[in-house]
């Protein structure tokens, strides 16, 4: 079973989705599937994992940059998974280019190189936005580029970051 509830961010509506364990979905008020994701199938419920993550969305949008200390579980293909652990790895106030994934990755897997749009696609599939922080991949140009809760909303969470936004370049 899974279990639905919403956090009210100064961003709009958030919507979390847990299979009781741990957060399985973060979805974003613009999110094209958002609707999708949160169907009458699922039951709402006050979990204390919701209240975990909602107190660290607390945190999170006063400035504070604390460690999650609960779990999170992305369903996703295991090439996914390894581009929203990569993802994880990027520091707060921070910056990585969809390119330097993908060679993290390709160096790991020792082949020469993987595509940057491979890793664009996986990251476009981030079920756990902004706890898996995908706001943080730019392009290589300096583009912010690619994100499913609106390029505006990017902006807001790397400003909320603190990272100095004058240097990218909006399409």
């Amino acid at each position: 079973m899974l279990y639905k509830t919403y956090y009210q961010a100064p961003i709009g509506q958030l919507g979390l989705i847990s299979d009781g364990k741990a957060i399985t979905g973060l979805y974003l008020p613009n999110q094209q599937d958002f609707d999708q994701h949160f169907s009458s199938a699922l039951v709402e419920k006050d979990l204390v994992l919701f209240n975990k993550a909602k107190s660290w969305l607390d945190g999170y949008f006063k400035g504070k940059n604390e460690e999650i200390d609960f779990p999170l579980k992305p369903e996703g293909t295991p090439f996914q998974k390894e581009v929203w652990e990569q993802l994880r790895s990027i520091p707060y106030g921070q910056t990585a280019t969809y390119s330097t994934i993908a060679q993290t990755i390709a160096r790991k897997r020792g082949i020469k190189k993987m595509a940057a749009q491979a890793v664009g696609s996986a990251v476009g599939k981030n079920p756990i936005s902004i706890l898996i922080p995908c706001h943080r991949v730019v392009g290589k140009n300096g583009s912010l580029i690619g994100y499913s809760g609106g390029l505006d909303t990017k902006v807001v969470l790397l400003d909320l970051e603190r990272v100095d936004t004058s240097q990218f370049v909006l399409p």
